[in-house]
């Protein structure tokens, strides 16, 4: 196991399993607070965002009904995706879950690529939702937007240091709002369409999925230029890794969690989306504009923009919490390796990595200030880059997956107990599926730039490893050990 580690909470890492612990303190010093309850909540709002309370309006302008079809085909890459992720955590379930593989299967470069690319997503999200929601508070209240951002900043710092169990019970209510959301606006769809009440009762069939231009209005194209935005509606739901450490129970907690995958992105997508586009007929759909809000208005119940925008301000909450829980734990996995700061591996009598959560926290409120002060173009090139950096977490899961089947298979390591169905071709599937998708956002000028600042971080990068393999040449070779 090329794993560094270090007199603090060394764990023989290279047994399967050998870093699980005993009921309460895992091996990595983390401590065992995450349940069944929370971790089936965190996989679900990871699967559920602002992409689609709000971005689906573009999507549904661009492809029409046949954004339904987008989904599926998104939801089963997705669903790979987390499979081989599963397969990997049951293999070995650690707190740096893909920084870790990629380091074990891939290389030390590679690790140290994705650690850091991973921490820069969730730090560049979380300055994204954390103004976000500062900007949703304006809705009901006129108060500055840097006092709210400042404000929920800090209460989420505050809550991320108390303990993991008050993370996880904090995402478990976060996920509940959204989840009611969706559920209650499928209820009221399907009391339009059978029942026929509000004002859109009169025209709400499930023809207006194929009256107005047909199933796909816009040509397969169409739907095919939606493919960036569907998966940038799923990113983050590979962050039920990085709770393995912290799970009480990772073997059966983690592999029922990833299997809800596919029933939740039928229900809370594909549902959602098919009792919408009935009430309503697709063309009524604006980029910029809620689906959900549209949908309130077209059936005559004005207190839907009201419920739109607390269950927005809920999923930024939830993404910036989400942002402040995995950076920390990201920055101490690099630390661990010799590949970070060695500051970052402190943890706090509670198991928490106090220090690498504050730098990731400050950051957060330093972006919230730029923003607040230069909203210009520059910031939004910085902010586009989180789409294709957390692409770069799920082809490394996909990579490192293959690898691992190759050496289980050869009697190399110990098999999964969880293993990834349709394995390797489902992975591979999974890669070249994402990769159409980079093709696709280099041929959409709206998507395009979010690859402009991809080279200069690989830059940045190169140079950082280049650095640190001349201190430390055991932790920073560039082949896999």
């Amino acid at each position: 196991m090329t794993s560094a580690q270090v007199d603090e909470g060394q764990v023989d890492k290279g047994r399967p399993g050998g870093d699980a612990g005993d009921a309460g303190t895992g091996g990595e010093g983390y401590q065992r607070g995450l349940g069944a309850r929370q971790i089936q909540m965190i996989a679900i709002g990871g699967a559920i965002g602002t992409g689609l309370f709000l971005g689906a309006g573009k999507a549904i302008d661009r492809a029409g009904p046949s954004l339904i079809l987008a989904y599926v085909l998104a939801g089963l890459v997705i669903f790979f995706i987390m499979r081989a992720l599963g397969e990997l955590l049951m293999y070995r379930p650690v707190s740096g879950s893909f920084s870790e593989y990629a380091r074990e299967f891939l290389g030390p470069f590679f690790g140290f690529v994705t650690g850091w690319t991973y921490w820069l997503f969730w730090v560049v999200t979380g300055i994204t939702e954390v103004t976000a929601a500062a900007t949703y508070m304006t809705y009901w209240w006129n108060i500055p937007q840097w006092l709210s951002a400042l404000v929920f900043t800090v209460i989420l710092y505050g809550a991320n240091l108390i303990s993991v169990k008050l993370f996880g019970e904090l995402e478990f209510w976060f996920s509940m709002v959204k989840v009611t959301a969706i559920v209650g606006m499928i209820l009221i769809c399907a009391g339009v369409l059978t029942v026929g009440f509000s004002d859109a009762g009169d025209t709400a069939t499930v023809a207006n999925l194929w009256n107005d231009g047909g199933f796909f209005p816009n040509g397969i194209g169409g739907m095919l230029m939606t493919l960036q935005i569907v998966m940038f509606a799923f990113l983050a739901v590979e962050l039920v890794g990085v709770t393995a450490g912290e799970s009480k129970d990772p073997e059966t907690v983690l592999p029922k969690a990833i299997n809800t995958v596919p029933w939740r992105i039928a229900v809370f997508y594909v549902g959602a989306l098919i009792m919408i586009l009935s009430v309503v007929p697709w063309s009524t759909f604006k980029p910029g504009v809620s689906p959900f809000v549209k949908a309130f208005e077209e059936m005559g119940l004005g207190i839907g923009a009201a419920i739109v925008n607390f269950v927005v301000l809920t999923a930024a909450l939830s993404s910036c919490n989400s942002g402040m829980y995995s950076t920390g734990r990201m920055l101490r996995d690099l630390a661990l390796n010799g590949q970070g700061p060695r500051a970052f591996t402190k943890l706090t009598k509670n198991g928490l990595p106090l220090v690498g959560t504050t730098f990731s926290a400050a950051l957060m409120l330093v972006g919230v200030w730029i923003n607040y002060q230069w909203p210009g173009e520059a910031f939004n090139y910085v902010v586009s880059f989180a789409t294709i950096s957390g692409m770069w977490a799920w082809i490394m899961i996909l990579l490192s997956q293959i690898r691992y089947r190759r050496m289980a298979d050869a009697g190399m390591l110990p098999q999964s107990s969880f293993k990834a169905p349709g394995a390797p071709y489902s992975s591979w599937f999974a890669l070249c599926f994402i990769g159409f998708v980079i093709v696709m956002m280099a041929v959409d000028k709206d998507a395009r730039i979010s690859l402009y600042c991809a080279p200069l971080w690989a830059l940045v990068l190169f140079v950082s490893y280049r650095m640190l393999q001349a201190r430390n040449p055991e932790n920073a070779s560039f082949a896999k050990r």
